[in-house]
């Protein structure tokens, strides 16, 4: 966690100011993973993480998910770390190419672990897991690098869903 913390801060991923989030709720602050998946340095350490975590809390899985586009880079990198082959779920199907919401293989039956930045409402990751549900996998587990406490555990909770993370909003935002 601490870790994760001090990775976070330093390539800049926790800003301060006024904020509306993706739930459209406002917020002090700002948990752009994006800035930190850029660094190969620090998403190394999250999928290093990642696979601590997993190993830790004994997770089987046969696919690995991450929703386009924020969660890409931390599923082909757990991917790497791991040897698990990955599948990227698209929000809504393109016009153009195979019109596909997943791409890469994903069988009838395959376990998923759906992976993804933030989470605060668990609104954009519930919607994929039905799209992946959809399609024919199961999906029980969900490991995000930041939990901001908005309701998703709740709320995955309700959809059969397990909720893990590598750090919390709380956490985060600690003062030392």
């Amino acid at each position: 966690m601490t870790r994760i913390r001090e990775a976070l801060i330093r390539c800049g991923a926790l800003t301060y100011g006024d904020f509306t989030l993706a739930s459209g709720k406002k917020s002090p602050y700002y948990i752009d993973i994006k800035k930190a998946s850029t660094d190969p340095d620090v998403l190394e350490m999250m999928a290093d993480e990642m696979a601590r975590l997993i190993q830790l809390q004994g997770l089987r899985f046969d696919r690995i998910a991450g929703v386009v586009l924020g969660s890409i880079p931390l599923a082909v990198a757990l991917s790497l770390r791991i040897k698990v082959p990955y599948i990227m779920v698209r929000k809504e199907k393109k016009d153009h190419g195979t019109g596909k919401l997943i791409e890469g293989m994903l069988q009838q039956g395959d376990r998923v672990l759906m992976v993804e930045d933030v989470i605060t409402s668990a609104g954009s990751v519930t919607d994929a897991i039905g799209t992946v549900r959809a399609a024919g996998g199961e999906v029980s587990e969900v490991l995000c690098v930041v939990d901001r406490q908005g309701g998703g555990e709740q709320r995955l909770g309700t959809a059969g869903v397990n909720l893990h993370s590598l750090i919390t909003a709380d956490e985060l935002l600690k003062r030392r």
